[in-house]
């Protein structure tokens, strides 16, 4: 018994078995990583279709219009953001507003009970909101292409138009630090 003991000994002190069990901790490592990017890009990609089969229900367009190659929402990485807007409130009919994102791209957002509004320090309720409002929205994709908002910020009027994708930064607007 006493040598199977100290066989064991000397077997978990190589330092074979040690590089073994390093090797074997960063390929479980890379796997996680690796699933981890392959669980976010299919979240993108299933929010891009989600919001594409939904695009006609969401705003009343014509089905089957096709995507004009570099046409809103597509730019970049084509896929819209699934997890926010950045732009001005086109429509209000709630628990639903449309915001004109930075890219002039609409997107529906669902205002929830539990959805945070702010103005400044100040605590808003969903009829507060108005047309024009220039709003930041944090939140998530659900599976028709809505963004179900968990945080919506209304900010101070007057701040100068964040410029899209393709268009460059206006000289003549304030510099805000």
């Amino acid at each position: 018994m006493k040598k199977i003991h100290e066989k064991m000994l000397q077997i978990f002190e190589s330092k074979v078995l040690v590089g073994i069990l390093y090797g074997i901790g960063i390929i479980i490592i890379l796997i996680i990583v690796f699933s981890a990017g392959v669980s976010v890009g299919f979240h993108k990609a299933s929010f891009g279709r989600a919001w594409g089969d939904n695009y006609e229900r969401n705003f009343g367009m014509m089905e089957n219009m096709g995507m004009v190659q570099n046409g809103p929402g597509f730019l970049g990485d084509n896929f819209p953001n699934a997890h926010g807007a950045v732009g001005k409130i086109i429509k209000i009919e709630l628990p639903t507003i449309i915001v004109q994102d930075k890219d002039n791209t609409e997107k529906v957002i669902l205002i929830k009970d539990d959805t945070k509004i702010q103005k400044a320090k100040e605590d808003l309720k969903d009829t507060d909101l108005k047309i024009d409002d220039f709003v930041v929205i944090i939140g998530s994709p659900d599976d028709k292409g809505q963004i179900e908002a968990k945080f919506i910020r209304v900010m101070p009027a007057g701040l100068p138009n964040i410029p899209s994708q393709n268009q460059a930064p206006n000289p003549s607007a304030p510099i805000i630090k």
